[in-house]
């Protein structure tokens, strides 16, 4: 295929990519509605599980344990339904060795559910029936695996099966006692330490919920919904459909966990668009999948990995999502800008515009006036269910739910005024853009359940199950009344036929969750096979140690080591797969490492870095699937695709290196009016990065001027980094004086002490410290609040021994290490003045570009605006 290709998408090889996520098999008569039923019953179960009414009737209570075993035996049931053995295998009917394996791979997963008075009973001796249905169990997972999500993940599972049972025969470092057959199986499939562990648990508990109701809203329309809304918005900007197709799949990426779906759903319209402004085949194709796969990171509903991120970290999911906000939202912004510059180097108009041409002056007056407004409303809806709560007592719930189903009603009336959305033919020509007011105006409901869940989330603090749960519970009341209540504002009411359409898309939005979870499912149970073998057999520590020689001690290759590890793995396994894997094997290490450079990295940052390159494989060739997708759509080569998608990722590729070293991105120990304030910069600093990277900015930019703006964008992004050489932040005193020093730093301060010792193997190892200002006056009551006890010895300060449970031990102090070096703060210049000269720079660069750029550019670039 060549970027001259202007056919339409080949539906056939669409629907296979699609398929990746729901199966392949297209099934008639009663298999088919068995499929549909049990999908469909897979998600009420979920929901079941989620709300308060077993608890409420007394009756379908399930244990942690339960709910995980009857997940995965709806998962491996549906997979072998949905998904053929091979290329070749049937698609319109099950063979019968398929209906076999179905039913018996249910069973063997709902094993823990049958049986777990009898498993409980017996913890760790497992008798033969557990055996052999242990074996059968994990044989039936690995061939699910293969056939729904293909065969690296199921080999590497493989491997750490065969590496648990043959330890002893091993060679050199790799050797490990072994585990028994009997073990290996128990630990693996009866306990909670392998395929029903802690990612298999998230699976059950968050994302399902998060995944139906991303197919709800779907089905509801707010799919179709968010693109008009977009190409209203965009689409008369030059490069539009290009900058519509970056804001639509961010605003699918609320709703969607899955890169592929996101480019399918989105690139079937704005593809074909992109491609009739200027863009060729290959960048129209790889705009939509950097936007797509992006819609991953975007908060409050964030990709599945992003939940097990809570358990792994051990921090909220309000934590999680207020960590990835600030790089999420300037990495849409920058792909954004980079849209704009393609545009500009091409000349491009925009479409035709729909909206009346006002004055740019009125154009801001109005936006500023909604924003302000809706600030006000926001405001007043705080302030008064926080006065309601208080003052109704137990009653406030449904006075709120009143409420919010009154707003809900008054947007459908609202909406009613205006001509209802059509879902377009990608293939027909847009000869003008939908106007703004009508197109927004008739789907705000739609924004309803993403306040809801946004609201439980960050208000309330509920749990991410429970709040998924009330705004999935919303999503089905709108999808059952928004049809009858349309149409009575309409005056075409037939409700009858209007209800049973709602019905009908309840029903389908329920298979769609489902169907959506297979792999998921899936997956998250084989990753954890991966995890369970680490756990038993210490390899993790091995691989650490390796990767550590390998990086030479270097925090910084390190960090590469692990991106590219994360983008290999990636080319087989999921998104969520990849980061189980990844950060199971490299995360300790890198904050140990870390520690070992003297810097104290966030357990957070780590994750979110793996996170970052294990969604960047979704993009890299050869194997970016959501590539192979957009290439479908736009006809250009797949392989081009992804490096082209790849080039315009470079601002998602840097920015996890940028908050492992800069942590201020990731608003860790920020107030409010500071994270405004690096929201800001940090924008800054992500445009001048796209400008340099694609060698455009007001014209082409000379090699040295996008080095330049690289060094401005470092400026911005890291300005400690320049104020550490200029003004050092520690001051550096005797290991003998550490009593004294930890007496003398503010309350809010803290020591950094370097440490030599042995670790738990006797290998020599030396980390860093961040010892905190504890309760206490002077240095010796710090110290023993700290329960860190000291002694000298040949003029050297030892650790003479920790208090069990103490502060200093879980800081990693143990007896007879040895303090080599202890730093002080001092009052350093702030780090903040560093964007001076970085600006200055950036100014010279601007002024030299303006100088190149003649009339006829200038002239140019006002038409074209």
């Amino acid at each position: 295929m060549t970027d001259n290709n202007t056919s339409g998408p080949d539906q056939a090889t669409l629907d296979e990519l699609a398929a990746t996520d729901t199966g392949g098999r297209k099934l008639t008569g009663a298999p088919h509605r068995l499929l549909l039923s049990v999908a469909a019953i897979w998600s009420l179960f979920q929901l079941w599980i989620a709300s308060p009414l077993p608890f409420v009737f007394g009756f379908g209570v399930f244990s942690a344990t339960e709910a995980r075993s009857i997940h995965l035996a709806f998962a491996v049931f549906l997979a072998f339904m949905a998904y053929p053995a091979l290329k070749r295998s049937p698609r319109d009917r099950m063979p019968i060795q398929d209906w076999i394996m179905a039913v018996v791979a249910a069973f063997c997963a709902s094993y823990l559910y049958f049986f777990y008075d009898q498993l409980a009973s017996r913890p760790g001796a497992p008798i033969l029936q557990d055996v052999i249905i242990g074996v059968i169990g994990i044989v039936l997972l690995l061939e699910a695996c293969r056939r729904s999500l293909g065969p690296p993940l199921t080999i590497i599972a493989l491997i750490f099966l065969i590496y648990s049972l043959a330890g002893p025969y091993m060679p050199g470092i790799l050797a490990h006692r072994g585990v028994s057959f009997s073990g290996l199986v128990n630990h693996q499939w009866l306990t909670t330490q392998g395929v029903f562990g802690i990612a298999l648990g998230v699976s059950t508990s968050f994302v399902f919920l998060f995944v139906l109701f991303g197919a709800l809203l779907d089905k509801a329309g707010a799919g179709n919904y968010f693109i008009k809304v977009a190409f209203s918005l965009l689409g008369h900007y030059r490069g539009g459909p290009a900058k519509a197709a970056v804001v639509s799949s961010g605003l699918t990426g609320l709703i969607s966990g899955s890169s592929i779906a996101n480019t399918v759903t989105t690139g079937t319209f704005t593809i074909p668009m992109m491609k009739r402004v200027g863009f060729s085949a290959t960048k129209a194709g790889a705009v939509e999948v950097s936007s797509s796969v992006n819609g991953q990171i975007m908060p409050p509903v964030m990709g599945a990995a992003a939940f097990l991120m809570v358990e792994y970290v051990g921090i909220p999911y309000i934590e999680v999502i207020k960590h990835a906000f600030v790089p999420a939202v300037i990495s849409y912004i920058a792909l954004l800008y980079i849209v704009h510059l393609e545009a500009m180097k091409a000349g491009m108009k925009g479409l035709p515009s729909g909206n009346p041409s006002r004055p740019w002056l009125n154009k801001i007056i109005g936006f500023l006036t909604g924003l302000v407004g809706v600030m006000v409303l926001a405001a007043a809806v705080y302030y008064g269910i926080g006065w309601l709560k208080p003052a109704l007592g137990d009653a406030a719930s449904w006075v709120i739910a009143l409420g919010v189903g009154a707003i809900y009603v008054l947007l459908l009336k609202l909406g009613s005024n205006y001509p209802e959305l059509e879902v377009d033919d990608p293939n027909q020509e847009i000869t003008q853009l939908p106007r703004t007011k009508p197109t927004v105006m008739v789907g705000l409901h739609y924004i309803l359940p993403v306040i809801v869940l946004v609201w439980c989330l960050m208000v309330e603090r509920l749990s991410p199950g429970l709040s998924a749960f009330w705004a999935t519970a919303f999503m089905v009341f709108i999808i059952l009344t928004q049809r009858p209540i349309d149409a009575f504002f309409r005056q075409k009411s037939d409700f009858a036929d209007d209800l049973k359409r709602g019905v009908i898309d309840l029903w389908e939005g329920l298979i769609d969750g489902a169907r959506n979870m297979i792999g998921i499912g899936i997956a998250t149970a084989t990753a954890g096979i991966i995890v369970g073998a680490v756990a038993q057999t210490g390899v993790g520590l091995v691989l650490a140690d390796l990767v550590e020689v390998l990086s030479m001690g270097n925090l910084l290759l390190m960090l590469l080591l692990t991106g590219v590890l994360s983008l290999i793995l990636g080319m087989g396994l999921p998104t969520t797969a990849n980061y189980i894997v990844v950060s199971a094997l490299l995360a300790p290490v890198i904050v140990q490492l870390g520690e070992q450079n003297g810097l104290i990295v966030p357990l957070i940052a780590v994750h979110l870095f793996v996170f970052y390159f294990g969604i960047m494989a979704d993009v890299t060739p050869p194997v970016g699937l959501a590539s192979f997708a957009a290439a479908a759509i736009s006809g250009a080569d797949p392989i081009r695709t992804g490096f082209q998608a790849f080039y315009y990722s470079l601002r998602t590729a840097a920015l996890p290196f940028l908050f492992i070293f800069n942590t201020d991105l990731l608003l860790i120990n920020v107030d409010w009016l500071h994270g405004i304030v690096i929201f800001i910069v940090a924008t800054a600093a992500m445009l001048i990065f796209a400008a340099a990277t694609q060698g455009f900015m007001l014209v082409k930019s000379r090699w040295y001027e996008s080095v330049l703006l690289l060094l401005v964008a470092y400026t911005l992004f890291r300005p400690g980094f320049w104020m550490d050489m200029v003004d050092a932040p520690y001051e550096e005193v005797p290991p003998a004086q550490f009593e004294q020093a930890l007496g003398d730093i503010g309350p809010d301060d803290h020591l950094m002490v370097r440490v030599d010792g042995l670790d738990a193997y006797g290998a020599p190892t030396s980390f860093v410290v961040q010892v905190p200002a504890t309760e206490g006056d002077t240095g010796s009551e710090r110290l023993s609040s700290l329960g860190l006890h000291l002694m000298q010895e040949d003029g050297k300060q030892l650790v003479d021994m920790t208090d069990f449970g103490s502060q200093a031990e879980k800081l990693g102090f143990d007896f007879d290490q040895q303090i080599v070096s202890v730093r002080i703060p001092r009052d350093q210049l702030p780090k903040e003045l560093m964007w001076i000269p970085g600006l200055v720079l950036f100014g010279l660069v601007v002024m030299l570009q303006r100088r190149r750029r003649g009339p006829k550019e200038r002239a140019r670039g006002m038409a074209t605006a």
